[in-house]
């Protein structure tokens, strides 16, 4: 094989390599951000209705303890804020950050923590539901 002729499989080695590099790089942050989109940290509550949750939030004045981010006034500073919500690990540092388990948190706090600080309120389950829905919308 002549100098030139080496010289162009040389070049089309180096090109064919460069490509198949692009592809996979394609290929893994594809991958990647589809792992983003399955991991996903909100959790979905069938039958709740956050933009619902968000008014009860208002009306039943959870911001009277707690900051918590999109509700109007709610600036307390009684409760921890509650932003975030959804990347959290544990519920009062107590109970694992489940659907069920706000559930049943926001419905009898005291049940789960006997003399926290956060009151039973009286709300119906689907309040709780609908409350919680909003929380996990707080990235």
């Amino acid at each position: 094989m002549r100098t030139h002729e080496r010289s162009a499989a040389t070049r089309r080695g180096r090109a064919l390599g460069l490509a198949v590099l692009a592809a996979a790089a394609t290929i893994l942050t594809a991958c990647s951000q589809s792992a983003k989109a399955d991991t996903d940290p909100s959790p979905t509550i069938p039958g709740a209705d956050a933009k619902r949750g968000a008014a009860d939030i208002a009306r039943i004045g959870c911001g009277t303890c707690h900051m918590i981010p999109g509700i109007q006034q709610a600036e307390g500073l009684v409760g921890p804020p509650l932003e975030h919500w959804a990347r959290r690990t544990y519920i009062a540092g107590e109970v694992p950050n489940t659907p069920g388990m706000l559930v049943r948190w926001i419905e009898t706090p005291q049940a789960i923590e006997p003399g926290t600080a956060m009151p039973n309120l009286g709300v119906t389950e689907q309040t709780a539901r609908d409350i919680a829905a909003y929380l996990y919308t707080l990235h």
